[in-house]
């Protein structure tokens, strides 16, 4: 299926209801690590949508990190299926390289094994993901739209489309729904 052209300005749970309805249950999933995806989590929860909610496991969370993602799992009721990365890619690196290679050969070689490779495998399975991306983040994100065909892991048989329900959103606008909602947040943010 095709992204939609969105204006950006959309209100977020109408993307999610969209996504939602658009693709069969178990093809869409929510990317969830820190504030912002926990305020869809939270959206979603509201609006009795099954979507599947996923995060990354690095090997290298904080355990305050821990608690929160037990902390929404609980407040939910809601799995996250936790993604790890292959654990004899990780062994080869450190026999390699070392604990922390990532500090004098930067983070491509690291992060390719313990980020990408893993969501490259959870994206795979589904016909669209949800991230709380937004254009005020960085500079690379500044023209993140709120539906857009991923192009990093759409392959030749199989789009893949993204949706970024809070785009247009500030971090005051995602801690002002957090504290008007009582959505939980991780404990390094206090």
């Amino acid at each position: 299926m095709e992204p939609r052209q969105a204006t950006q300005d959309q209100d977020p749970q109408r993307i999610l209801e969209d996504a939602a309805g658009r693709f069969e249950s178990g093809r869409v999933a929510i990317s969830f690590s820190g504030a912002e995806d926990v305020v869809l989590v939270d959206m979603a929860s509201q609006l009795g949508l099954d979507l599947q909610v996923f995060s990354l496991d690095t090997g290298r969370l904080h355990p305050e990190t821990y608690r929160f993602l037990e902390t929404v799992r609980n407040h939910y009721g809601i799995e996250i299926e936790l993604l790890m990365p292959d654990p004899e890619a990780i062994s080869a690196l450190v026999r390699a390289k070392g604990l922390y290679s990532f500090l004098q050969d930067g983070h491509g070689e690291c992060c390719a094994i313990r980020k990408i490779e893993p969501l490259r495998r959870k994206l795979t399975g589904l016909d669209a993901w949800i991230t709380g991306q937004r254009q005020d983040q960085s500079v690379t994100r500044a023209s993140v739209p709120q539906e857009q065909e991923d192009v990093a892991f759409s392959s030749e048989g199989h789009r893949l489309v993204k949706f970024n329900p809070l785009a247009g959103w500030s971090s005051q606008d995602v801690w002002a729904y957090i504290r008007q909602h009582g959505v939980p947040y991780n404990e390094l943010h206090d």
